[in-house]
């Protein structure tokens, strides 16, 4: 593990990439649509002119609303630095820096988010043997880094992309902007995520820990199974309390065609107590994770080696931006701002009525310094 140096609150502030200060259109392309695009960020698909070889580049301002954000943006190379051995973190290539921004050079995802086929016509979509395989990936992804000490604060659909859409290829975990280490003596506590993936413990300002991931993987998977947001409501405030209550539908019809095992997986981690999730590692040893699937085995079998993919979709690789002041629930504490929404591409429906949305889905959520 690199010997990364911290600040408070869980942010590392030193890193080991070279970061290159000579000009980035020097050494690479930029070529075709925008990828994504957020307050604070965009990201470009690029070709590195020495090999030829696909890159998403992803663009991220120094100054944000007046402050200094290139400490989060050197939290951000730390982690993915920490992270480069896992083959299911997307990696990172090279670093740029100009006067107003960092540059990250990183693996490209040609098959787009999870998302798109969350929501998805019958024929397009998950069935239960793609998510377990999914689903242990994304496991084997998180444990490394809660091995390593780090939670990823934004696990969610829009924040795992596929190298293949059709065949159905690997994930690759995004979007480490939220990402905190939990190694130091302090505890940890922030507004970090996305309304309909937190964990009640941040809803309630409690120390956060890797079991903050695992809520989010539990909610991650019922929308993977159903093509439903279980605690979706009509606004944050009606999803907060549906978070903080526990609301979740488990009825036959949403789970329609759905295994129990599945069921019970889900329930494992959707548990108010943070002490009474499963980790990743139980996760990965789950009956559902080798149901459906008798060639899998209790540990995930070596991935294939990194390679640049040859090509990319014109598909949002998914990041972060911040978003408006939210209200506070009104039976729960006062929640600050650092929240976004999660509008989506298409109709995702709530698990208990039925909820489509007006706008895109914004490719960056990221927390404000």
């Amino acid at each position: 593990m690199p010997d990364n140096t911290m600040m408070k609150n869980g942010m590392v502030t030193k890193i080991h990439t070279r970061i290159r200060t000579d000009p980035f259109k020097n050494n690479y392309d930029l070529v075709g649509k925008e990828l994504g695009r957020g307050k604070f960020a965009v990201v470009k698909k690029c070709i590195e002119k020495a090999t030829g070889k696909e890159h998403a580049a992803k663009f991220l301002r120094k100054r944000r609303k007046g402050e200094d954000c290139r400490g989060d943006i050197l939290n951000e190379i730390g982690v993915l630095e920490l992270a480069k051995a896992n083959p299911y973190v997307v990696a990172l290539h090279e670093v740029y820096e100009t006067q107003s921004e960092i540059i990250l050079v990183l693996e490209c995802a040609a098959g787009g988010e999870i998302f798109n086929q969350c929501v998805a016509d019958n024929d397009e979509a998950f069935t239960e043997k793609d998510v377990i395989r999914l689903a242990r990936q994304i496991l084997s992804g998180v444990a490394f880094l809660h091995r390593n000490n780090v939670v990823h604060l934004d696990l969610k659909p829009q924040n795992i992309l596929l190298t293949s859409a059709r065949p159905l290829g690997d994930i690759r975990i995004v979007d480490f902007g939220l990402s905190r280490r939990m190694d130091g003596p302090t505890e940890v506590r922030e507004i970090l995520g996305t309304p309909e993936y937190v964990a009640p413990e941040i809803l309630n300002y409690e120390p956060i820990s890797t079991a903050t991931d695992m809520w989010s993987i539990g909610v991650l998977t019922y929308v993977m199974l159903t093509g439903e947001s279980p605690f979706l409501g009509e606004d944050k405030q009606e999803t907060f309390l549906n978070i903080s209550q526990g609301n979740v539908d488990y009825s036959q019809e949403v789970f329609e065609g759905v295994s129990s095992l599945a069921m019970d997986f889900i329930q494992a981690l959707l548990r108010k107590n943070p002490r009474k999730r499963a980790s990743a590692e139980e996760c990965l040893s789950h009956p559902w994770m080798n149901s459906h699937a008798p060639h899998m085995h209790a540990t995930p079998p070596p991935p294939p080696p990194r390679v640049p993919l040859a090509s990319l979709d014109e598909t949002s690789q998914s990041e972060s931006e911040p978003e408006s002041p939210l209200p506070p629930p009104p039976e729960l504490m006062a929640v600050p701002s650092s929240f976004s929404t999660c509008p989506g591409q298409g109709e995702l429906k709530s698990g208990r009525d039925a909820f489509s949305f007006a706008e895109p889905f914004p490719t960056q959520q990221e927390v404000l310094c």
